[in-house]
């Protein structure tokens, strides 16, 4: 007997929404939806260069994508946004929770813990957490609504399961600035496998999965000193490629994990076993 497993991976016909979808990761991510035959609503801050790549995503892989300006941290641009894919699409069939900040203080936001600021670890609360929030709790109300199921998908990082280890910092830059990875993100991170889990079971019923995306870092205009010092910290002795992030999600917006809700698939190249 033929097996047709290869056909699991396959999301034609789905339409996906992704938020943060102009980011290193987010144009990967909605590409690779695209390319497995998804109808993907990009969305963004940046109203019209959401637009203007989802017009490329529909010119290369002939489906059927959409850009969309949006605000994840506020209700009322969510609540419209989710209106606006269901005009279009009809449907949502898979959410990728994807949105994330620095916010654009970065002087504010890599501040000593000492030193941070209320006003800074809201705003970084606003769009990592309550934009998680907003948007699955507007998407699940549709895809509950519509009765079919569908998946979640929310992008979380290794240091919301596990400290950093900031001894990689030292001497370490990022646009110019001295980084460090600040409270606030971690904080924000860990409350998702919180939320994860919590969603998984209350929407069971209803045959909507819900699962964590947990990466590692990746390669992305770091300098050569910080790489150095995350390789060492490292089993596969390097920092994650963008495109090394890709597969893991297709896995799980597609039927090929039909099985699988309330789980965490880290990509940290061992960072987390040692």
């Amino acid at each position: 007997m033929k097996s047709n497993y290869k056909s699991l991976l396959d999301l034609t016909g789905k339409s996906v929404i992704v938020t943060g979808g102009l980011g290193i990761l987010g144009r990967r991510f909605c590409t690779a939806l695209a390319e497995f035959g998804a109808n993907v609503a990009v969305i963004d801050l940046d109203t019209e260069a959401a637009q203007e790549f989802a017009t490329q995503l529909s010119q290369t892989y002939q489906t059927d994508c959409i850009g969309i300006g949006c605000d994840v941290s506020s209700p009322i641009a969510v609540k419209r946004m989710v209106q606006k894919v269901i005009q279009h699409f009809g449907q949502i069939d898979i959410l990728h929770n994807n949105a994330a900040t620095k916010t654009d203080d970065l002087e504010a936001y890599f501040m000593p813990f000492e030193q941070y600021s209320l006003d800074q670890w809201r705003r970084v609360m606003a769009v990592n957490l309550d934009g998680m929030f907003l948007v699955a709790q507007q998407v699940g109300r549709e895809m509950v609504k519509r009765g079919v199921g569908g998946s979640m998908i929310f992008t979380a990082s290794i240091y919301g399961l596990v400290a950093p280890d900031h001894r990689i910092y030292r001497g370490a830059f990022y646009s110019g600035h001295a980084i460090n990875t600040p409270a606030v993100y971690s904080a924000s991170k860990a409350a998702l496998y919180g939320l994860t889990k919590y969603l998984s079971t209350y929407w069971a019923k209803e045959g909507i999965r819900v699962n964590m995306l947990t990466l590692g870092g990746v390669e992305s205009g770091q300098n050569e000193m910080f790489k150095r010092q995350y390789a060492l910290r490292t089993p596969l002795a390097r920092m994650g490629r963008a495109d090394e992030m890709v597969s893991a999600l297709i896995f799980l917006a597609s039927e090929a994990s039909s099985y699988v809700t309330g789980q965490n698939v880290v990509i940290d190249g061992g960072l987390s076993s040692w």
